[in-house]
């Protein structure tokens, strides 16, 4: 799975920086068929399902270092459906300064061109959500103040990480499997930035420890970049991530 990734970091960045050049890594999410739950019904999250909000940090959002178009939009939601489950979980991408990384770090190297290491193919980034600066806060209208744990990533700073589960070489944890098997959760609701990266990255292992798995759609936002939102839903429900929209949970 991880090899695949690799190759799906290759295919959709090979382009990415002719397309931010003309459009911006932004550009707004695709939208595309649902898998939604059976006609007429609405899933009532239990005490045995938790809510994984994927980086929704100034950085991510319009003005920020890395921003996704609208990524500030979904806020209100994502308010919304936190509201309707017990359990929720809440990620940060946790940068060093100087992280492997961030473009800065390569001489030579622009932000989105690729380089490759120890664990594969990085792409590069311009220096966003390093520890202890505004762009690496949650999002000031972020209101979950029964959020059970916050999970930090990324903050080796000899490798990258979008999953919350498991650093960017697919072996090393940052503790949310073990956390959420102690936990007894059975199944995982995703939401956040952005759906093709973080968002994605998270619900594919979210299955390989296993646990259930479903993204709400419009309570994310994609990057979409050289078709990458397509590629990440055609992996995602190759392994089972459930595709709904927030109309599906009762909250």
């Amino acid at each position: 799975m991880v090899t695949d990734r690799r190759e799906f970091l290759k295919s959709t960045m090979a382009g990415a920086l002719a397309a931010t050049a003309a459009a911006g890594v932004t550009r707004a999410h695709a939208q595309g068929a649902q898998q939604a739950s059976p006609k007429g019904t609405k899933i009532k999250p239990g005490p045995r399902d938790v809510l994984l909000v994927v980086d929704v940090q100034n950085d991510f959002i319009p003005g920020g270092a890395l921003a996704v178009k609208e990524g500030d939009a979904i806020v209100p939601l994502v308010n919304q459906l936190a509201a309707g489950f017990e359990h929720v979980i809440l990620t940060q991408d946790w940068h060093t300064p100087g992280h492997i990384s961030f473009a800065s770090s390569h001489p030579g190297k622009k932000p989105f061109e690729t380089t490759q290491l120890a664990y594969g193919t990085q792409v590069l980034w311009p220096d966003h959500c390093v520890q202890g600066t505004p762009g690496a806060d949650l999002h000031k209208d972020l209101k979950i103040p029964h959020g059970e744990l916050i999970i930090r990533k990324g903050y080796r700073k000899q490798m990258d990480s979008y999953s919350a589960f498991f650093e960017a070489d697919g072996k090393t944890t940052t503790g949310l499997s073990g956390y959420v098997k102690d936990r007894g959760f059975r199944q995982v609701y995703l939401v956040g930035l952005a759906t093709d990266f973080c968002v994605c990255w998270s619900a594919l292992d979210a299955r390989k420890v296993g646990l259930g798995a479903s993204v709400i759609e419009d309570a994310c936002r994609g990057i979409d970049t050289n078709g990458s939102l397509g590629k990440a839903w055609e992996q995602m429900t190759k392994v089972g991530v459930k595709r709904i929209r927030s109309t599906d949970i009762a909250v």
